[in-house]
């Protein structure tokens, strides 16, 4: 190593202020992204074209991810909700249903995809480039105080400032045990169904990929077994699109309708293996096997149904096959990077900070399938239809950090405040497939009189917004984020229980399905605050919280069920009116009040707003809106003139100074 590093400090390196490892489909839309900005980068990727891991996986060729082609709107951004193998791009070609028809595609066309995803946009991807080596140079004058220093295979050098890991996880899982040499791992297994014609088969995993291999051989097997750790979880139940989804689940249905096949719990570390004379494979506990010759037969050897003679794994099978996952490649990060994996669950994927930077080296921040540890088993940030956003927040942040840039922002009057709520909550992508994770956040002016609405930023690092955004917070914020009920989601819950949906706006805290939901702070909560919020919440406890209640369709739009009290919980916080009103009503309020509504005070009073007629005019009076002040017995005949018409008002009309419900001519949404 210490040669190593003489060598490369005395070769020229390639500087880079910007430097992506891995040409999958979070490198590419990082990259896609500083192209955009006009930042240096440039893409390191091993194989020959993007999107290598597509090439080999799933093996047997068929997503999970849905491409649905029609939801009956046109709202691009609405679509996305339900698109979940598009990137992001401004190019309308670059969307996936116009590859292909399937709702679930094959892994194929993914491949295809992504190399016209980054050939149509001029990505700057150094293909056949397969970096063995990163460590740190240490430099005060770097962005980070240090440079990253890369090596290719063929040794040439690389010099960054910043760095994108986007590898994903593709290191096989295996789990070491007496006899484990004679199990097929998933990357090399047959895919040939014919290939396990009449063969009796095991299966160690239990999650996508072991049910998918279970499917493809159903037909033709004596049985299967299955056996894993933990219990099979499956996604309608968790909501968590990468447990087992329906499309591989046919094991299940031949488990419980009693046709051989089954599922097992255990830890696969107390196995063992031992093959007899005929080339069976026969299942026994690793303590059978301590102090004694495996190679002396397997006569001498004690099986568990030896002693227990209803073993459930008794029967020999003709083949094992691992289906354990993939975890994160660590081995080519130089310990000065300080690069660890994480603990329990989250072994597989490397420590990072909840901005999805590493924990113990600043400037290294890991995208996509990798960075999955922030919400593994909670939202979709390990698949494309999560990451695509996350990888736009971490380009976000390092704009604010490195090049000045604030996270954008849009100033609106506080009359919109509602409006804007709801528009997010029934189109937004980011906040739908990021549940939990990403929210929208309003800064509210001096005196709520205007706000900043920021969208898709990372919940895990409030208490850093003013740092990380270039944003000031100074009046308070609204957060907006969507959630599913606290207690709905589980290994063991029923979600299809009678009355498991709530439909009145006075239950809505109780909503079970994905629901907006709006937190407010008088001021930013701090990170001490932060770490003390209470268990499965995504933020500390607010000033006030509203529901919206959950709705069928996920259109927030019912003027009673979802506008009415959001707008009452926000004029509540705010205390104000946010009442839209017509231009009669703002008049009388000049009289009868000291203070108008900031609808009358913003528009009104700044002659602007709709120019009226008598069609609007006579549609507000049919509803209930505007008094009619149109004289009645008079028939058609018209005043002769503008004093005659404002004495016939006063006679016909007596104006009296009424409550504030009375007076006011509301749009109450």
């Amino acid at each position: 190593l210490g040669l190593a590093l003489c060598v490369m400090s005395s070769t020229a390196f390639v500087y880079h202020d910007y430097c992506i490892i891995g040409a999958g489909p979070s490198g590419l839309q990082a990259a896609y992204f500083l192209q955009q900005a006009g930042r240096d980068y440039t893409v390191f990727e091993r194989s020959h074209a993007p999107g290598s891991f597509f090439a080999l996986y799933p093996r047997h060729r068929k997503l999970i991810s849905i491409n649905k082609r029609y939801t009956g709107k046109s709202n691009s951004e609405f679509n996305l909700r339900h698109d979940w193998n598009s990137l992001l791009s401004h190019d309308r070609r670059l969307l996936f249903k116009h590859y292909s028809h399937d709702f679930f595609p094959d892994a194929d066309t993914m491949v295809h995809y992504l190399e016209d995803f980054a050939a149509l946009l001029k990505l700057q991807v150094q293909y056949n480039t397969a970096i063995i080596h990163v460590t740190l140079e240490k430099d005060e004058q770097a962005w980070n105080g240090h440079y990253f220093l890369l090596t290719d295979q063929d040794r040439q050098n690389y010099k960054c400032s910043s760095l994108l890991v986007a590898t994903g996880t593709w290191v096989p899982n295996v789990v070491n045990f007496p006899g484990s040499e004679y199990v097929e791992g998933y990357e090399t297994v047959s895919i040939n169904p014919e290939d396990f014609a009449g063969q009796t088969v095991l299966i160690l995993g239990r999650g996508n990929s072991a049910f998918e291999t279970a499917e493809n051989i159903l037909g033709v097997t004596n049985f299967i077994h299955m056996v894993s750790r933990s219990r099979v979880r499956l996604s309608w139940a968790t909501h968590y699109v990468g447990d087992l989804r329906a499309i591989n689940n046919g094991l299940l249905d031949t488990y419980q309708l009693k046709s051989l096949d089954g599922l097992l719990e255990g830890d696969l570390e107390d196995l063992a293996i031992v093959k007899d004379k005929k080339g069976k494979l026969h299942i026994t506990l690793r303590f059978y096997l301590e102090d004694r010759n495996t190679s002396a037969g397997i006569d001498s050897i004690t099986l568990p149904q030896d002693e227990l003679d209803n073993f459930a794994t008794r029967a020999p099978y003709d083949r094992v096959i691992r289906c354990l996952g993939w975890k994160f490649d660590f081995s080519i990060y130089n310990r000065s990077l300080k690069i660890m994996p994480g603990k329990g669950y989250k072994k597989k994927y490397p420590q990072i900070n909840p901005n999805y930077e590493s924990r113990s080296t600043q400037g290294l921040f890991v995208l996509g399938t990798a960075s999955h540890s922030v919400d593994f088993r909670k939202s979709a940030g390990g698949f494309i239809h999560g990451f695509r956003y996350t990888t736009r927040a971490v380009h976000r942040l390092l704009e604010n950090r490195h090049h000045g840039v604030p996270w954008p922002s849009t100033v609106y009057p506080i009359t919109q405040l509602t409006n804007s709520i709801i528009k997010r909550v029934n189109e937004a992508s980011g906040l739908y497939q990021m549940f939990s994770v990403l929210a929208d956040i309003i800064l509210l002016r001096e005196n709520a009189t205007a706000f900043e609405y920021l969208e898709e930023y990372p919940v895990g690092v409030l208490a850093e917004l003013e740092m990380q955004t270039g944003r000031k917070a100074p009046s308070g914020l609204f957060v907006i984020i969507m959630e599913y009920g606290r207690n709905f989601s589980g290994d063991d819950k029923d979600v299809f229980y009678y009355n498991r949906a709530v439909g009145e706006a006075q239950h809505a805290w109780q909503s079970n399905f994905l629901h907006p939901v709006i937190y407010y702070y008088k001021r930013l909560p701090t990170e001490h605050e932060m770490k003390l919020r209470p268990p499965d919440w995504p933020l500390p406890r607010p000033d006030a919280i509203h529901h919206i209640v959950e709705d069928f369709l996920t259109d927030w739009t019912a003027p009673n069920a979802h506008i009415l009290p959001l707008r009452r919980f926000l004029e509540n916080c705010l205390s104000t009116d946010l009442r839209s009103f017509f231009a009669e009503s703002c008049f009388l309020f000049t009289f009868t009040h000291q203070k108008l509504p900031p609808f009358c005070r913003q528009g009104y009073a700044r002659m602007q707003g709709l120019l009226g007629s008598e069609g609007l005019r006579r549609h507000a009076v049919e509803a209930g809106l505007l008094e009619d002040y149109t004289p009645t017995d008079l028939g058609d005949r018209r005043p002769d003139s503008h004093r005659e018409s404002q004495g016939q008002l006063l006679r016909d009309h007596v104006i009296t100074v009424r409550p504030l419900q009375h007076l006011v001519n509301a749009k109450d949404e």
